[in-house]
This record gives structure tokens, C-alpha cells and sequence, in this order.
């Protein structure tokens, strides 16, 4: 479903990603952990293009992406757009507008589907992550967790085959954070193949099928959690695990 091959990102002397290659097949959760600056999120974001990359490849299905700049690469990442959705720390919704406009914006402007179909999709997403008696709030009258739920659903109406999570959990209380696993974790029951960046390691030990840890812009430590969390064979992974807690 989507591969990289030795992605390299510098922002000026500075390499913050030296040679990043991993492969998530369709359907699996890949689970990025590792210490703050390791790389995790400048990652994500070079899979979709908020961030450009220096060296390596980027394959999306059968869409291909390379560091060039030009046509080629702004027509590839619109076709990536497309079918990769990404979910952010700090939920970037749009506070004039309610949940259910939130949700059918990207359908009726960049899919251009009629708005009595993206609205009735919008709903029946809004009910799917637990919100269909919120679909007239604005964001400020929804709490922190309601807010990235509805920053879910909004990934979902544009029916991404990847979803990208950005710590999506960092900014909520322990309940917020329980609500918004929850969704996640139906999701990826119901096959959705996702990358996820998180310091929740119960979600990463009962949810994920392979388990990355990124330390200094390399991958240190890779494997099924079960592995990963009983048996860590890197420094950098139990010095990371002995600090963090679920």
C-alpha cells in the first residue's frame, strides 16, 4: 500500500530524517514511537507533501513520488491527497463552521460531490465516531476530544486508503484520549490502514501489527509490538519505554 525507500529530509545543516525505509501493507496499523525530535511527525509529513524531502522515494499504490520539484511532483501529490488523509495534534477545524460542514467541506469542494449527498455522508460519519447529536456545534462548543473526532471523520469523507495520525491524542485529558483510541481502534478493526505517531503505548501493544522506533532521524528498532515491548533489543528503545507510561 505504501512504501519508503531511504527518505532523507535536511532543514538546512540540520538532517532530521538520515535514510528512512519502511513498508505498511494494506490494512495494517504501523505505530511510529520513539523520544520528542526523533523525526516521527516531519515523516508523516512528507508522505503527503506538507513537508518536502531531499532523497528517497515515495510510493503510494501505484503513484510514485521523488524529491524533484515540478509538475510531475504537485500531479502526483494531488493524486496522493486524495487517497492519504491526516489527522493533527491540534485538530484544525474550521470555527465558523459546525461539525457537519467541517466534515462535507472537502467532499463538496474537492471531490465536487453534490452537497445533499456530502451532507448525508457527513452524518452518517458523525454518528460512526460517536457525534451524530453534535452535527450543529461549532467547535468551541465541543470539547478537545469531540473536537478530533470530528477531525476524524473529516479524514474519513474523502474515503482515504491511509489515514496519517500526528500524536492525535497529545492535547487530550485521559477520558478524551479513551474516546478518541476508541474510534481509532474501531477503525483499524474495520481494516483501515493507517500510520500513526503516539505516545499511547496501550494502543500501540493491543492495536498495531508492526511497531517503528525513531531515534536521531533513523529507524532504531522495528517489529510486532508483542516483540518490541517484552523484548527490546535497542538501547534507545527501553530507555524509551522505561519513560514513558501508558
Amino acid at each position: 500500500m505504501l512504501t519508503l525507500t531511504d527518505i532523507h529530509k535536511r532543514f538546512g545543516p540540520t538532517e532530521v530524517l538520515r535514510g528512512i525505509s519502511l513498508h505498511v501493507a494494506r490494512g495494517e496499523v504501523c505505530v511510529l514511537l520513539g523520544p520528542s525530535g526523533g523525526g516521527k511527525s516531519t515523516l508523516l509529513r512528507t508522505i503527503n507533501g506538507l513537508e518536502t524531502f531531499d532523497q528517497g522515494h515515495i510510493q503510494v499504490g501505484e503513484i510514485a513520488l521523488g524529491p524533484a520539484d515540478g509538475p510531475a511532483r504537485e500531479a502526483a501529490l494531488a493524486r496522493i491527497r486524495r487517497r492519504v488523509g491526516m489527522v493533527f495534534q491540534q485538530f484544525n477545524l474550521f470555527p465558523h463552521r459546525t461539525a457537519l460542514e467541517n466534515v462535507a467541506e472537502a467532499p463538496i469542494h474537492v471531490l465536487k460531490r453534490p452537497k445533499a449527498e456530502a451532507f448525508a455522508q457527513a452524518r452518517a460519519l458523525l454518528q460512526r465516531v460517536g457525534l451524530d447529536g453534535k452535527a450543529d456545534a461549532l467547535p468551541s462548543a465541543l470539547s478537545g476530544g469531540q473536537q478530533q473526532r470530528v477531525a476524524i471523520a473529516r479524514a474519513l469523507a474523502m474515503t482515504p486508503e491511509v489515514i496519517l495520525f500526528d500524536e492525535p491524542t497529545s492535547a487530550l485529558d485521559p477520558q478524551m484520549t479513551t474516546e478518541v483510541i476508541g474510534v481509532m481502534s474501531e477503525l483499524a478493526r474495520a481494516g483501515q490502514t493507517m500510520i500513526v505517531v503516539t505516545h499511547a503505548l496501550g494502543f500501540a501493544r493491543t492495536v498495531a501489527h508492526q511497531v517503528h522506533v525513531l531515534d536521531a532521524g533513523r529507524i532504531a528498532e522495528s517489529g510486532p509490538p508483542a516483540r518490541v515491548f517484552s523484548a527490546p533489543r535497542e538501547e534507545v528503545t527501553r530507555r524509551f519505554l522505561a519513560q514513558v507510561t501508558d
